[in-house]
């Protein structure tokens, strides 16, 4: 296995690329908080973007990774424990990407000190916030354990994934509650944190299948045939689910006729949210159908290719969620949401207050995000550089029984 020092050319190249956008993003972050929000394409209609669009997804990739070595720890599955280090660093790469975009969604970050001067705790707000931070201490305790040599680090890491992984749905739980709670929202809905943690073990399993073909393909980490094989039986399960329920979400929402939430559906079915819902539908389908045959799973670039179609089709999920909603408010004539549009403005009485928002992330709000993007991959490829030579030395057997069923498959 490689070491940092050792790493390929092509690794170096992609990493002075990710810090090239990380300082371009950081400049346009600071002059967001120069010129405010007002710099990106939010606005009051649209008061949510590509920054919580963004959060929405990398909370639920995050999932993928601590399932995984959480269920080889607690229930010791042998071949999930062999594989608990870089799915632990998937999980807390993606953990704090996704706290990051919050930070850059603030439209003053310096602020954030009041969140914990003076928190409301009837706010899903502040119990998103307490969750991640805890989700976040968690991964880190993880993390160490799982490269520590001393002789009680592995039932210390027990007891920590035991608290680990009623916390990991617990995250994408409340995360769902953001939105799921919002009557004025037609987000507002019982399944939502069920749909949220289904869609983000799927997505987050398929995360870590990518990592570990990248891994594998530098020489840093390399998983057996057999193990991916494993994990794609189990994502293939996760879709099925993720499926299951976006059809019965779509079926309770249309089943009592009700004029706004048809008009609702309308938007997502053939209206400006449309392309994201059908593209996450085909997504799904196909990886489902690629990863149904055994056969097919022990081709690895099938598994490949499913995985990365998963995640495409949870971003699009994510999109067609949060934006429909936005375009037609469950509330009539709600006072003091009027957007300023000029449709908005040409209005009569109480039409004026109909919000008639669009949106569009401006160039300054895309380039943020993908320094938070970049920020979150440098920080998988550092970590797994870093820890995976610890891993080896703590875990010998473990790493001596990958290499020499590796080395079998060649």
């Amino acid at each position: 296995m490689r070491s940092f020092k050792e790493t390929s050319k092509g690794v170096k190249v992609i990493l002075c690329a990710l810090v090239v956008l990380m300082v371009i993003g950081f400049g346009c972050w600071i002059a967001q908080q120069v010129y405010g929000l007002g710099i990106t394409g939010m606005s009051n209609g649209t008061s949510w973007g590509l920054y919580i669009c963004l959060f929405l997804l990398f909370v639920g990739l995050s999932a993928g990774g601590l399932i995984v070595a959480a269920a080889g720890s607690v229930f010791h599955v042998e071949d999930y424990e062999k594989v608990a280090l870089p799915a632990v660093v998937t999980s807390i790469s993606c953990i704090l990407a996704a706290g990051a975009l919050v930070l850059v969604d603030l439209g003053g970050a310096y602020r954030i000190w009041r969140m914990f001067t003076g928190p409301n705790f009837m706010s899903p707000l502040v119990w998103d916030m307490s969750v991640i931070s805890l989700y976040i201490a968690m991964n880190v305790i993880e993390l160490a354990f799982l490269v520590s040599k001393k002789p009680d680090a592995r039932r210390k890491q027990w007891i920590a994934t035991c608290v680990a992984l009623p916390v990991a749905f617990l995250v994408h739980s409340v995360t769902a509650w953001i939105l799921g709670l919002q009557i004025g929202r037609d987000w507002y809905s019982s399944i939502m944190a069920p749909l949220f943690v289904v869609s983000a073990m799927d997505s987050g399993l398929a995360l870590l299948l990518l990592g570990l073909f990248a891994l594998k393909k530098n020489g840093i980490f390399k998983t057996p045939r057999r193990i991916v094989s494993k994990l794609a039986v189990l994502l293939a399960t996760t879709i099925a689910l993720d499926a299951y329920f976006v059809g019965c979400e779509l079926l309770s929402s249309a089943f009592p006729q009700e004029e706004h939430v048809l008009m609702t559906l309308h938007e997502m079915l053939a209206g400006a949210t449309a392309p994201a819902f059908w593209i996450e539908v085909v997504c799904l389908l196909v990886a489902f159908v690629m990863l149904a045959s055994r056969k097919r799973r022990a081709n690895m670039r099938i598994v490949g290719c499913a995985s990365a179609l998963v995640v495409l089709s949870v971003l699009c999920k994510r999109i067609w969620l949060l934006f429909t909603s936005f375009i037609h408010p469950n509330i009539a004539y709600g006072p003091g949401i009027s957007s300023g549009s000029l449709s908005a403005r040409q209005s009569a009485g109480d039409a004026i207050w109909a919000t008639a928002s669009t949106y569009m992330p401006t160039i300054p709000e895309i380039f943020v995000a993908l320094a938070v993007v970049s920020f979150g991959g440098f920080l998988f490829i550092v970590l797994t550089h870093v820890l995976v030579p610890k891993w080896r030395e703590a875990h010998p057997a473990a790493a001596a029984s990958l290499d020499e069923e590796v080395a079998a498959e060649a």
